[in-house]
């Protein structure tokens, strides 16, 4: 086997990815089971998906020492929180009310790849953030309420964006050490038991569920999660931060969605917001552009 460079850039990869998570909150939005519910069987779902893949692979888990798999544990435990916290957050408010929160990711994610890996950015950089930043806030200012509910539905969504942030971070060292399947299915198994024990405990019903919660449970394993699969293969060549900025051109795909197809009206300066968003992500992904090593057989 040989090693070449491609010339191949992340803009298509990424572009799949925003697509495909854009549909998370869509289809939350259409269960009315608990979000703790949604966010366990998505997970055991998903993980049973990857079981073939990972079976063809499983001689990469002599690769991972005691310290890889508490790390892989607290990886999990970031993601079961992200999912049950964001998914509860939905149920309190809009797709696009929840959009200023999320805008924040980036910048999370910013101060931890500086606290954990002593990553530095530029000002040219920090620009593009701020243009998708602002055009975020934007796209959510419309909806954004004052209701104890909608305050409640803020909080989590806060809560949900650390959490995932702790989850790329990780990944970002761990998933050098096997593929991103090992990575991915470790992180969605130990959500599964975690998301599972939780619900377990408080006495969440399991079952009795109709068959369309059942389509949404599937659908929330195969969609969005493709775009863990390719967020988590990319942290083998970006940061946390470039996957966060890209992951801010959700909430537009969300949005538009949720004008489609929940009727969830939008107006002038959150379609000018999206553009903002569209734009000041493309800028920033131009800049960290860096080809992706691709094998070939020799």
């Amino acid at each position: 086997m040989k090693q070449e460079e491609s010339s191949r850039s992340i803009g298509l990869p990424l572009l799949i990815s925003i697509i495909a998570i854009s549909f998370a909150a869509i289809f939350v939005k259409w269960s009315d089971a608990p979000a703790t519910i949604l966010s366990m069987y998505r997970m055991w779902l998903a993980s049973l998906l990857l079981t073939p893949i990972v079976w063809i692979k499983r001689e990469e888990f002599k690769k991972l020492t005691k310290k890889d798999w508490g790390l892989l544990a607290l990886s999990g435990l970031f993601l079961a929180l992200h999912f049950a916290l964001w998914f509860g957050s939905l149920k309190l408010t809009t797709v696009a009310s929840s959009t200023i929160i999320l805008a924040l990711q980036p910048i999370v994610a910013l101060v931890g790849g500086f606290i954990l890996y002593k990553e530095r950015t530029n000002i040219s950089s920090l620009m593009t953030m701020g243009i998708a930043v602002i055009g975020a806030i934007m796209v959510g200012w419309g909806d954004f309420g004052l209701s104890k509910e909608a305050i409640l539905g803020d909080i989590l969504s806060f809560l949900s964006v650390i959490a995932v942030v702790g989850y790329l971070l990780i990944g970002q060292s761990t998933v050098r050490k096997v593929s991103h399947w090992i990575y991915t299915f470790c992180v969605f198994f130990f959500a599964s038991i975690m998301l599972s024990a939780y619900n377990l405990g408080t006495g969440v019903a399991f079952g009795g569920y109709e068959a369309k919660e059942w389509g949404i449970f599937l659908l929330l394993a195969i969609v969005p999660t493709i775009s863990h699969v390719i967020n988590n293969w990319l942290l083998n060549y970006v940061n946390t931060t470039t996957i966060s900025m890209s992951i801010l051109g959700e909430p537009v795909g969300a949005t538009a969605l949720a004008a489609i197809l929940l009727g969830e009206l939008l107006v002038g300066w959150q379609i000018a917001g999206g553009l903002l968003v569209l734009i000041g992500v493309f800028c920033f992904l131009i800049q960290q552009q860096k080809p992706i090593p691709i094998k070939e057989a020799a």
